[in-house]
């Protein structure tokens, strides 16, 4: 879990911190990497893009809600049909396995929410001024061999991931996804 000093507050007694440096570190890659850079957040790393735009997090999600987000419970997750990640899953309904007692809280700036759960649990966010900047709460990699929306999802992120690479490389970076 991410420290909630990070966004000024003080830790629940269910937190289970990670070690300072890994929230350091990773905030420092964040800032080296080019603005275009394609990034697919999943669980913490939703959680942490939030936190590190300036969002919090709800940090003990069944103190919120009696739904069940933890232990690979599938859940059923609706997508804004416009949404890149709607675009990059081929579908807007979508399902995924759900490992998470925190969740986004207050959502940072510039950042839109694409899917709630049935209890109103941020599951989804996204830079709509990036062409492929997703994050999803739940775990996309746990089901993606059974899934064809999630295998779809990855390989929408690893074209988006090539087409920046080839931009980079003296190519143009296009959104693949239009």
């Amino acid at each position: 879990d991410i420290d909630a000093e990070r966004f000024g507050q003080r830790n629940h007694p269910k937190v289970s911190l990670q070690h300072r440096s890994r929230f350091d570190t990773e905030l420092r890659l964040l800032r080296a990497l080019p603005e275009a850079t394609p990034i697919l957040g999943i669980c913490y790393g939703c959680q942490f893009l939030n936190v590190a735009h300036g969002g919090d997090l709800i940090q003990h999600v069944p103190d919120v809600s009696r739904a069940n987000h933890e232990g690979g419970i599938v859940q059923s997750y609706p997508v804004a049909p416009d949404s890149v990640l709607a675009r990059a899953a081929g579908t807007a309904s979508l399902k995924g396995q759900s490992w998470h007692h925190q969740a986004i809280g207050t959502l940072a700036e510039g950042w839109t929410v694409t899917s709630r759960a049935e209890d109103g649990i941020v599951e989804a966010i996204e830079r709509p001024d990036h062409a492929f900047r997703v994050a999803v709460q739940w775990h996309p990699e746990r089901t993606a061999e059974t899934d064809d929306a999630m295998a779809t999802l990855f390989r929408s992120f690893i074209a988006a991931a090539a087409s920046f690479r080839a931009g980079r490389a003296g190519g143009s970076y296009t959104n693949t996804l239009q």
